[in-house]
């Protein structure tokens, strides 16, 4: 994973367990795992900006990357109820532009049908364990050992700065 220069996820599933919580008034709430921002917070002090690519639309993820100080954050993308939003591959291609970077720097970690594409473009796909057999079946696709939302992408992270000392 040396030369990693950009670590994007999606959410649900990923920096979540991907249950949703709802409150009798009707509030949707997540649960994030504390290991998983300490791992991108470090990834991103190691110089490797951060991202989170999400179909969800919610104020939590937003309040979530801006408590991480992320670099990019994309909601309503690969989502069949935002039209008019690009896809997580446009999304992730646009940044690479922006970067000067290549699809082959990325890690991605997804875990469900709307991360196939984004997954397949990249040079370091990941997802946790218990990702749909659709992403698991991808080729090359790293399974992660920790399921989502509790260190998936801590462990990603902490390979990731392993490889660059």
């Amino acid at each position: 994973m040396k030369d990693i220069k950009l670590f994007l996820t999606d959410v649900d599933g990923c920096l979540t367990d991907g249950g949703l919580y709802y409150s009798g008034e009707g509030h949707v709430m997540k649960r994030f795992c504390t290991y998983d921002g300490m791992g991108m917070v470090r990834v991103q002090e190691a110089g490797i900006p951060c991202g989170i690519l999400t179909s969800e639309t919610c104020d939590i993820v937003k309040v979530r990357a801006e408590m991480l100080n992320l670099r990019y954050l994309y909601l309503g993308v690969g989502s069949r109820l935002c039209p008019d939003r690009p896809t997580k591959l446009k999304a992730a291609e646009q940044i690479c532009r922006e970067m000067g970077i290549t699809l082959q720097e990325v890690c991605f970690v997804g875990d469900d049908v709307n991360d196939i594409d984004l997954l397949r473009a990249v040079g370091h796909p990941c997802c946790p364990p218990t990702a749909r057999p659709e992403v698991r079946a991808i080729p090359g696709i790293r399974i992660l050992n920790t399921p989502g939302g509790q260190g998936a992408i801590r462990e990603v992270c902490d390979e990731i700065l392993a490889d660059k000392s």
